[in-house]
């Protein structure tokens, strides 16, 4: 079982351009909620561990979720412990933008084997064009500094990098530029619009430059996968994994929206991180089950939207490795159905340029774990 909080609801110390939470909030009556209280907190562990089977884990993001401060961490460890009286095997995760993470953060994040998810754009003139505190300063030199605390501490984290127009014509200097830091784990995230956009905004992402961007990251994390050279590319091994016949852990390349529980503050849950949300609120943790909020996410439809297939989709080549995407990248969705996802052209450009060299390591990754995956595509 997973669950996701935002302990500090929107807040942040950052303000970053392409931010898709602050977009959410200023579509919902109320923006910033506040900030989780530990009673809060523990009424969220006692439900999820009740609930869950055999394992759990508790994902925190923003917001800023280090603004609660390092003694909410501490309470989550206690509380787990005093809750978790099945035994539940649990794990940790947290994304931060990494401004304001000192020794001691990295001290407990090391301590309590944290998954931490760090965001950083590339070099510092890519990072800081968006990347900015609310009174115009770049963050790029702190952020790199909590890097270098990660790595004295040994602690677990990948480098998330939010792909804009910029970033995208950018691609091989920020993924060189990662390998000479060492930052062997790395996530690329294709920014979204805002909910009603009707203009780009000037760091837009269009699939024309997605599609290059792909092509070119490929190029190079090939090149270096074949060499020995392994670096983490959660993209390019969902879709490795998909290939060898394994169901991809990226939420968004499921193709189908799955159960989930985004928690704000104030013990609120809502469907999905993308959708916090008036219409999509689904209850409250702290007067309301699981099973009260399950219903209610059966009773909006939120899942079953998801799984309508567009009809240029039901017969391309290329569907079952796209799946048609995430929801959101799927907006608007009239009459219960979703529109194609909004960079199509971005994979109906890079499949045909890397499928031989995916089919190649999804080979070699089968053979790894003992079988081979005959995957042929449709025609």
């Amino acid at each position: 079982m997973n669950i996701l909080l935002k302990p500090a609801s929107g807040a942040c110390n950052l303000r970053c351009s392409y931010c898709f939470y602050a977009d959410e909030m200023a579509h919902r009556e109320r923006g910033i909620i506040g900030r989780m209280s530990t009673s809060t907190l523990d009424v969220i562990v006692k439900k999820t561990l009740d609930r869950a089977q055999g394992s759990c884990a508790f994902m925190f993001q923003g917001g800023e979720p280090t603004l609660v401060g390092l003694d909410f961490y501490r309470h989550l460890i206690s509380s787990v412990r005093e809750h978790n009286t099945k035994g539940v095997r649990v794990s940790y995760s947290i994304q931060t933008n990494g401004y304001a993470v000192d020794e001691e953060w990295a001290e407990f994040f090391a301590q309590n084997n944290f998954l931490v998810g760090l965001s950083l754009d590339g070099t510092g003139d890519i990072h800081d064009t968006n990347r900015r505190t609310p009174s115009g300063k770049g963050s790029f030199g702190r952020v790199s500094a909590t890097a270098a605390l990660f790595d004295r501490h040994r602690v677990q984290y990948n480098i998330l990098t939010v792909v804009t127009g910029l970033t995208a014509r950018r691609a091989l200097s920020i993924y060189n530029y990662f390998k000479k830091q060492g930052y062997r784990y790395q996530q690329y995230i294709p920014c979204i619009e805002g909910f009603g956009e009707t203009e780009p905004a000037p760091w837009a992402l269009d699939a024309g430059q997605y599609g290059k961007f792909l092509c070119r990251i490929f190029d190079a994390w090939y090149s270096d996968m074949m060499s020995g050279n392994y670096i983490y590319n959660r993209t390019f091994e969902n879709w490795i994994g998909i290939l060898t016949g394994r169901p991809p852990e990226s939420c968004g390349m499921m193709g189908v929206c799955s159960p989930q529980y985004v928690v704000e503050a104030d013990g609120s849950v809502y469907p999905c991180d993308f959708y916090v949300l008036d219409g999509f609120r689904l209850g409250n943790l702290l007067c309301d089950s699981f099973e009260d909020i399950d219903r209610r996410r059966e009773e909006i439809g939120f899942i079953e939207a998801s799984k309508k297939v567009h009809p240029d989709c039901q017969k391309c080549r290329w569907y079952p490795l796209c799946r048609g995407g995430c929801r959101r990248e799927r907006e608007p969705i009239v009459s219960g159905m979703p529109a194609k996802n909004r960079f199509c052209e971005a994979y109906r450009v890079f499949f045909p340029y890397a499928y031989e060299r995916l089919i190649e390591l999804a080979r070699l990754a089968a053979r790894s774990v003992g079988h081979i995956l005959s995957h042929e595509m449709h025609k």
